[in-house]
């Protein structure tokens, strides 16, 4: 029931916010990660712009399958060539085991606490409206429009991956924009690449081997891929705003210069909203969440509420049918006038 407040507008301001807000993230990583004593080394900067020039070379000059997995081939790259300037730190693998199965709720049973209740509560309906951005972004990328059904579906996964999250000792899983960028670097749309990866973390996640293995990988690597994803999300961001008219509607400018600098005050100042209460801290600190509300709130005040004609929303199809057939009959009659001399 809320689609008619995300038009292409403000669904252009949504995911160029996500881009921008992940981008930082890519940044990050490509110096080495946050709290990294040595960030921003020239070796991790040199390491990253390696990957990100192999997968551009993979990329341009590979075919089929080794270009699909372009990201995936410079990550091992970069891997590879980290390990042999000693930048890899194998500490545990030794001491991992082979097979270890997760126990659930090894930390105790749920504890039902009112203020905590309420406070994921808040949080996770900030991941939504932040997955719902990234499922009108797949959407646009894989050349789908999404309609209420499919949203509904996306976010009750995103619930009840959360629930097996707390089951299974974990934080609330979510969908995540790395993987929108993905799908537009490899082109690959099919859902049982999704199912399948599914299956593969599930068997990882029971060779603990593994597990420290991928998470031996140098952010600074994970850096170089990064730039490529999020610079993708980004990219569909601007891309969907290019096509809004801000010739003959003004208003349209002011909605995205404000929400995109909204969205962004977190990012470029930290402490932007110190002093507020520690309680409105996780919906400040969001940027996709303040360009969303942002966007939202101004494009409702400049250009109203707008959730389509009845005849459209009663029957999508039957509507198509009906201004494809009137367009149709307009087009004999101008073709009937051409023959006749008359004016049209």
């Amino acid at each position: 029931r809320l689609m008619p407040l995300f038009p292409p507008l403000v669904t252009g301001v949504v995911i160029t916010s996500i881009g921008l807000s992940i981008m930082g993230v890519g940044i990050d990583w490509a110096a080495g990660g946050k709290g990294n004593p040595h960030y921003g080394a020239p070796i991790y900067l040199c390491i990253s712009f390696a990957v990100l020039l192999f997968i551009l070379l993979i990329t341009r000059f590979a075919k089929g399958f080794l270009s699909n997995v372009a990201v995936l081939l410079g990550i091992v790259f970069g891997f590879v060539v980290s390990a042999m300037m000693n930048e890899v730190n194998l500490a545990g693998l030794g001491d991992a085991a082979w097979f270890a199965i997760v126990t659930p709720l090894a930390l105790g049973m749920p504890v039902f606490d009112p203020i905590s209740i309420l406070t994921m509560t808040a949080v996770l309906i900030i991941v939504f409206i932040e997955s719902l951005g990234m499922f009108l972004a797949l959407g646009e990328i894989v050349g789908r429009k999404l309609t209420s059904d499919d949203i509904v579906r996306g976010l009750r996964v995103d619930g009840i991956g959360s629930m097996f999250g707390g089951i299974f000792n974990s934080f609330a899983h979510t969908s995540f924009s790395q993987n929108v960028g993905l799908v537009s670097v490899t082109g690959v749309h099919s859902r049982w690449v999704c199912v399948a990866s599914g299956a593969i973390l599930i068997i990882f996640g029971m060779v603990p081997k593994m597990a420290v293995l991928v998470a031996s990988i140098p952010q600074f690597v994970l850096g170089g891929a990064g730039l490529v994803m999020f610079g993708m999300v980004l990219a569909t961001g601007i891309r969907i705003l290019s096509r809004i008219n801000y010739s003959t509607n003004r208003y349209n400018l002011y909605i995205v210069a404000i929400s995109l600098g909204v969205g962004l005050t977190p990012t470029l100042s930290v402490d932007f909203f110190s002093k507020f209460p520690a309680a409105f801290q996780p919906l400040l600190h969001s940027g996709i969440m303040l360009a969303t509300i942002s966007a939202v709130a101004l494009n409702l005040f400049f250009n109203g509420f707008h959730s389509g004609s009845e005849e459209e929303k009663r029957s999508p199809a039957k509507f198509l049918k009906v201004r494809t057939v009137r367009m149709w009959l307009l087009l004999r009659k101008v073709e009937k006038d051409e023959q006749s001399g008359g004016e049209h």
